[in-house]
């Protein structure tokens, strides 16, 4: 076990780290990028350990992946038992039980009470596209709905409803077709003001759909509760219920993706629970497996259940080693309480956080729920002119000082905090101690 305490033995990164870095430069695509080139060779809580020796402190969790934290016991003891039982024999062709208990989970856990169907598959893109495909076979209908700042993923369809062009798109494209963006209830950027966003912004989403694709052509509107690479964008109370009554009202489906915010990372199993929104689909990924490759989508009964057999799977989807995961991360989400967990760390971001706010006018919004929260940086308050070079360069000292963070935003101006949920909180307070220290120096 990894003593859960910060140590630097060498500077970030290390002799041994840029050694690998050089070895990735001549064999890896420069397409494929490090945001920290730091080669880990161990993890464990709060902890990652470098091949130098170094333990940096993790505000990422391999962007909200490794929710139960690496080195869970109850990861490792259901991995290692299914690896010595078997691998692989693809769902498809001969089933196992794992396969059918993870999606028993999903059908449970995910909101509402009505029947409900599952299916497995190996990442949030795919997840997505998935759910893409079902919605469009179900209503007979191709129009899809994204929103400004989202991300959904890499694959040419995915990309599509992705809002950001570098890195994403640039040059990636023509994408498919079919996809309509409208912009995001953003209270902090709503021209109106934020006390006017529930209100305007649903107004003129609604009023788009209707005059740009038309609501009878309009298979499913799909939105991340919580936008994640956007920037953690939170859309105003009331936003969320009222957009999913709509497309209710008007034969829409409505796909949460809680690919990011889901698997007790908001204070909730999923974020759309803060306000009882039941969605018509939600997909899910990320921190739903410890680690491994795991993503689903979970559907009312009567949606799922058109999709002819065959019509959905693949070679991978449902690996049983990734469901055992699952089943072992969903389990200690369960009896360790991670939901209140995540809403403990919230409590202690927002107040440090809070603190960094009142010292440095730079800091234009602090927001999210739960592990899940950003920190939005400007020039200045007034003009709320986006601070994307400071950013980057506190992102840079953070790093040196042995702390693992993470940047997002459309702008390339929003940090955002990620921590494991099983993080103690001597690292919290030690992280943000050197977020302090970094912004002291980077900001002047």
């Amino acid at each position: 076990m990894i003593e859960q305490r910060r140590i630097l033995t060498t500077a970030i990164p290390g002799p041994k780290s840029q050694e690998l870095q050089q070895r990735k430069l001549a064999s890896v695509s420069t397409g494929v990028s490090t945001g920290l080139p730091i080669y880990v060779e161990a993890g464990a809580g709060g902890i990652l350990r470098d091949v130098d020796g170094n333990q940096l402190i993790d505000f990422g969790s391999g962007i909200a992946v490794t929710t139960v934290g690496n080195g869970n016991q109850r990861v490792i003891d259901a991995v290692s038992k299914q690896i010595a039982d078997f691998t692989h024999t693809c769902f498809m062709v001969t089933p196992y039980e794992e396969y059918v208990q993870v999606c028993e989970e999903l059908d449970k856990r995910t909101p509402g009470d009505h029947e409900k169907r599952s299916a497995l598959f190996n990442s949030g893109a795919e997840a997505v596209e998935n759910a893409v495909k079902v919605a469009r076979h179900f209503t007979g209908k191709d129009g899809i709905v994204a929103f400004d700042h989202a991300y959904h993923g890499r694959t040419n369809l995915t990309l599509a409803m992705t809002a950001k062009n570098m890195p994403y798109k640039h040059k990636f494209g023509p994408f498919a077709s079919e996809l309509y963006r409208v912009p995001m209830a953003y209270p902090y950027r709503w021209p109106g003001g934020p006390e006017h966003c529930e209100a305007e912004a649903f107004n003129y989403i609604t009023d788009q759909i209707h005059a740009q694709i038309g609501e009878e052509n309009t298979a499913a509107v799909i939105i991340e509760p919580i936008q994640g690479e956007g920037g953690f964008i939170v859309p105003p109370p009331g936003f969320l219920p009222a957009l999913a009554q709509w497309c209710r009202d008007k034969g829409i489906l409505f796909i949460a993706d809680e690919v990011q915010s889901g698997f007790c990372r908001s204070g909730d199993w999923f974020a759309v629970d803060h306000e009882q929104v039941v969605p018509d689909i939600v997909v899910t990924a990320k921190g739903i497996a410890g680690g491994m490759p795991l993503s689903g989508i979970t559907g009312r009964a009567d949606i799922m259940d058109t999709i002819h057999p065959g019509g959905l799977g693949g070679t991978y989807g449902g690996n049983p080693v990734a469901c055992a995961a699952a089943l072992a991360s969903i389990e200690t989400m369960e009896e360790d309480d991670l939901c209140g967990r995540a809403k403990a760390i919230e409590a202690i971001l927002y107040e440090r956080l809070g603190r960094i706010a009142e010292k440095y006018e730079q800091v234009g919004e602090v927001r999210g729920r739960g592990a899940m929260i950003a920190m939005e940086l400007v020039t200045d308050r007034e003009s709320k002119e986006p601070a994307a070079a400071l950013t980057g360069a506190i992102n840079k000292a953070c790093h040196e000082r042995g702390l693992v963070t993470l940047t997002c935003g459309t702008l390339g101006n929003v940090f955002r905090f990620l921590p494991p949920l099983t993080i103690g909180d001597d690292l919290l307070h030690e992280g943000m101690d050197i977020l302090e220290e970094a912004f002291s120096v980077a900001a002047g």
